[in-house]
């Protein structure tokens, strides 16, 4: 078959035609156990029975009608989101970076209503905050950026986990109105602050009426081992944004705003034509109403741990494992060298996993793992990264 998609992909040398819980079939029917959940996105796992349903009973009932009317699967999503994340409002987009963009524009938008000709907004350096314009102009990453000057204006780069830089700015610039920062760095290769960074954030961010906006997109559905990353610290953001699972696999994004932040936007000032469609709403509300009753977080907590044990068991000899990194199941093993080969041969234990940072292994499984898979999941990747190392 001719080749006729833009080459913005280098995929791996295998297709899928089916999954089911944590696993994956490809065209030959071979199985493989799924480490990575399409980047966090599949974290139910494949034809989750719940979203599945609510997949095939709204598709048989209305797919889309616009923003234009009232929706009510966005509403119930929105008032459960507000629930369990002790927010007030959100606004629904269709993907990470979308949800990103819509914190940009509400934080300008806020600092213009506070009289800020020029409002700016703190990002960490190594961050990823996705593709578009803006948010690639966010990110902190001259891969991702280059060739696409010139780049949006108005961000000021910090040190990601230092304090005492965010105190620096603070002191020499009146523009910043807003803090944008992942709780978890995830392309960076599940970096993670210490404990009490994201307190101390919230602190500068109440002295000087900046906004504190955290990037949930790969940290958040419970993830970390608890529903949202930022509440291991027990602190409440005045902007969240989500993406990946939160439809598990059905595209969708959402800006969540509290207090101040809350009433930004006003009607005219944002939008989307498909943001909030009845189909993705309703595959996001089982998704999320899953997470909770099935209380999801709690075992990718005692999954993660499991798998950090075990790694940090059997690679504990090999010179060329740097460190093991984990919170929840967002976890991380990072090699003293570029090791994108273990992928492969990962992919030849049936087993997938992704290389992010030229040197890190990042395992981001379903979060439905029981304690056999994890076992499972372990043992493949030491034989990987084994064969990579001798």
């Amino acid at each position: 078959m001719p080749d006729h998609l833009i080459h913005a992909y280098q995929p791996l040398p295998v297709h899928f035609a089916s999954g089911a819980g944590c696993y994956l079939k490809d065209g030959d029917d071979r199985e493989y156990l799924d480490g990575l959940c399409g980047i966090s996105v599949t974290s139910l796992g494949h034809a989750h029975p719940a979203v599945t349903r609510a997949i095939q009973q709204q598709a048989a009932t209305l797919l889309h009608t616009s923003n234009l009317y009232s929706i009510g699967w966005q509403q119930k999503l929105a008032s459960l989101l507000c629930e369990t994340a002790s927010m007030d409002r959100v606004f629904f987009a269709n993907s990470g970076a979308e949800a990103n963009e819509a914190a940009i524009k509400l934080a300008r938008l806020y600092g213009h209503r506070r009289g800020i000709d020029n409002p700016q907004i703190i990002v960490m350096e190594n961050a990823f905050h996705g593709r578009t314009m803006a948010t690639l102009s966010a990110t902190g990453s001259r891969k991702v950026q280059a060739g696409f000057e010139p780049l949006v204006a108005g961000f000021v780069r910090a040190p990601y986990d230092d304090i005492t830089s965010i105190e620096a700015i603070a002191a020499n610039n009146r523009n910043v109105v807003a803090i944008l920062l992942e709780p978890v760095q995830g392309e960076a290769g599940i970096v993670i602050p210490r404990q009490g960074y994201l307190a101390e954030l919230r602190r500068i961010c109440d002295a000087n009426h900046w906004l504190l906006m955290v990037d949930e997109i790969q940290s958040g559905m419970a993830r970390s081992g608890k529903l949202f990353a930022h509440q291991h610290e027990m602190i409440l953001p005045d902007v969240m944004t989500l993406a990946k699972a939160l439809g598990n696999g059905v595209p969708i994004g959402a800006c969540i705003a509290a207090g101040p932040a809350a009433d930004v936007f006003q009607p005219g000032n944002h939008g989307s034509t498909f943001g909030g469609n009845p189909l993705a709403c309703r595959a996001a509300y089982s998704t999320l109403q899953t997470m909770i009753e099935d209380d999801i977080a709690a075992n990718a907590a005692a999954r993660g741990a499991q798998l950090a044990s075990l790694l940090a068991r059997e690679l504990a000899d090999n010179p060329k494992v740097a460190e093991i990194r984990h919170l929840g199941l967002l976890l991380a093993v990072e090699m003293t060298e570029a090791c994108q080969p273990i992928v492969e041969l990962a992919l030849e234990q049936r087993l997938l996993i992704n290389v992010t940072a030229g040197k890190v292994v990042r395992i981001l499984p379903p979060l439905i793992m029981d304690a056999d898979q994890t076992d499972e999941l372990g043992r493949r990747l030491v034989t990987a990264i084994r064969q990579f190392t001798d």
